[in-house]
C-alpha cells in the first residue's frame, strides 16, 4: 500500500528502528525490494534520485514505482532522493510521489534554508512528506571523488551541528532531517569513523526522524547503535548493486554459452539483490512491523 513517509516514520521513531529506502533504476529492482519487504513484513521505501534520470527519467520510472506500491501487501513510501531543481521536485509530487527530499545541502545555509522551506509549503499542497539535509555527506552522491571545494573540507565542516539544526527544523517545518555524522556515499575505502554523540545531541535538540545517507557498507554494529540513538531512515543503494553486479559476474564466469534470456541471466544476480535488501531490513529491525 502507498503512504507518506511521515507514515512510515511515526512508527519507527516511536519503537526505536529503522526502515530502509534503497534507490531502485528498474522494474526488477523495484521487485526485488517490494519481495523482500513483503517477506518480511517490512515497511520500505522505494527511492528515485535525481541523479538517476539520465539511465531512469522520472516520467518513466515513477508510475511504475507508484503503481507497484499501491499493489505492494505492505506499506510503501516513494521517495524523490537528492532533489536538487524544485521543479524536479514538484514534478514528483504531482505524479503522486508520497515524499521528496530537497538537497541544499551544499548551499550556505540561509539559501538552505529559504528552497526547503519553499519545497514543505508545496508539498503541503499534496499531503507530501518532505526530508531535507543539513551538513554534508562526504563524497558526491553517484561515488567517485571529491574535488573543488570539496576536497578541502575537514569533517567538522561538514558535520551538522546540533544548534543549526534546531533552528533549520524550526524554520523550515520539514518531516525529516539528513544529518551528516561521518557517512559517505558509495564504496568505502576504509571503516567509517562515526559521530554518535552527534547523532544523540540532534536527536535532542530537534525532536524528529533522523536519516543517514551513505548507508552502504558502514559496519553493522555502527548501523545498530546510529539507529539506537535516533536514524530512522537509512539510504543504501551501492550495497544492493555491489551484490547484483558480483553474482552477475559470477554467472557469467561460469557460462560457455552467452545466449541466455535476460530473466534467466537477471534471476541468480536479483536473488542476491534481494538478500542484501532482506539482511539490511532485519539488521534495522524492521521486520514484522507492517
Amino acid at each position: 500500500m502507498l503512504v507518506t513517509l511521515n507514515e512510515i516514520m511515526k512508527d519507527a521513531y516511536a519503537k526505536k528502528y529503522a526502515v530502509g529506502a534503497f534507490n531502485t533504476v528498474n522494474l526488477a529492482s523495484i521487485r526485488a525490494v517490494l519481495d523482500a519487504a513483503e517477506k518480511l513484513d517490512a515497511p520500505v521505501i522505494l527511492q528515485h534520485a535525481q541523479i538517476h534520470e539520465r539511465i531512469a527519467p522520472l516520467k518513466v520510472i515513477g508510475p511504475v514505482m507508484l503503481e507497484m506500491a499501491k499493489a505492494a501487501q505492505v506499506p510503501v513510501c516513494v521517495h524523490l532522493d537528492h532533489g536538487e531543481d524544485i521543479d524536479y521536485l514538484l514534478s514528483a509530487m504531482e505524479m503522486g510521489f508520497t515524499s521528496v527530499m530537497f538537497d541544499g545541502s551544499a548551499l550556505p545555509y540561509d539559501e538552505n534554508v529559504a528552497g526547503t522551506r519553499a519545497v514543505v509549503q508545496a508539498a503541503a499542497n499534496y499531503n507530501v512528506s518532505v526530508e531535507a539535509e543539513l551538513g554534508r555527506v562526504l563524497r558526491p552522491e553517484g561515488g567517485g571523488e571529491t574535488s573543488g571545494e570539496e576536497a578541502d573540507l575537514t569533517p567538522e565542516d561538514c558535520y551538522t551541528k546540533p544548534g543549526e539544526a534546531q533552528a533549520f527544523v524550526e524554520a523550515t517545518g520539514i518531516d525529516a532531517l539528513a544529518i551528516a555524522f561521518g557517512t559517505a556515499h558509495g564504496v568505502y575505502e576504509a571503516e567509517p569513523k562515526l559521530d554518535f554523540s552527534r547523532i544523540a545531541e540532534i536527536r535532542r535538540a530537534v525532536n524528529m526522524p533522523l536519516v543517514m545517507h551513505g548507508g552502504s557498507g558502514t559496519p553493522d554494529e555502527q548501523v545498530r547503535e546510529a539507529v539506537r540513538l535516533g536514524i530512522c531512515k537509512l539510504n543504501v543503494f551501492s550495497e544492493i548493486i555491489d551484490a547484483y553486479y558480483r553474482e552477475m559476474k559470477k554467472q557469467l564466469n561460469e557460462m560457455e554459452n552467452m545466449a541466455i534470456w535476460p530473466s534467466t541471466a537477471n534471476l541468480r544476480p536479483l536473488n542476491a539483490l534481494k538478500e542484501a535488501v532482506s539482511k539490511k531490513i532485519m539488521l534495522l529491525g524492521s521486520d514484522n512491523r507492517s
